[in-house]
């Protein structure tokens, strides 16, 4: 592949993700016209990661675009940079979470999920009274919750559903 080639790849690439950035910073945008905290909550991080998008973005178009080969570093540099946060972030995620994979329980289809079972860390931040009435006010406002007595009409139909993480652990008291 040339270098005409690969710069017209590399342009392309980066304005179809310019493009990707604006919808994700209107979406935010959007996200913060609501009047509940949960999709206010997240407002600042989606805007902020549409806007790191669209200047890693900006830096490769232009790189490509005037073929300057100290924007192509930078630009290489940043992606390098935000594939190891990627990870990072991945790892650390799966390390919260790792033993919170649920139990099974006797004469039930879904799953036990206990607050002992995840890492102390996140036990820690669950406990805080700030996160967690933060927390519940989104569970509380979600429809998974309230749409369970819809779904299920009997004690037998509840019973043997398989039920989502969120539905067996937050929405119902623990079997024993």
């Amino acid at each position: 592949m040339g270098m005409g080639t690969s710069t017209f790849v590399i342009r392309w690439i980066n304005f179809l993700t310019m493009l990707l950035a604006i919808a994700v910073v209107v979406f935010g945008v959007w996200m913060s016209t609501h009047h509940d905290n949960c999709r206010r909550s997240l407002t600042i991080p989606v805007i902020g990661i549409g806007a790191v998008i669209f200047l890693v973005s900006i830096i490769g178009f232009l790189g490509a675009l005037k073929n300057s080969s100290i924007l192509l570093w930078i630009y290489l540099i940043l992606l390098c940079f935000i594939s190891v946060g990627v990870l990072v972030f991945t790892v650390l995620a799966f390390i919260v979470t790792n033993n919170g994979s649920g139990h099974s329980v006797a004469g039930l289809r879904y799953k036990e999920y206990q607050l002992h079972d995840y890492s102390p860390w996140f036990v820690k931040q669950l406990n805080n009274t700030r996160n967690w009435k933060h927390l519940q006010s989104c569970l509380v406002k979600s429809d998974d919750c309230k749409n369970l007595s819809k779904k299920y009409k009997t004690l037998k139909q509840y019973k043997l559903a398989k039920l989502t993480p969120i539905e067996a652990g937050c929405c119902r008291p623990p079997s024993d």
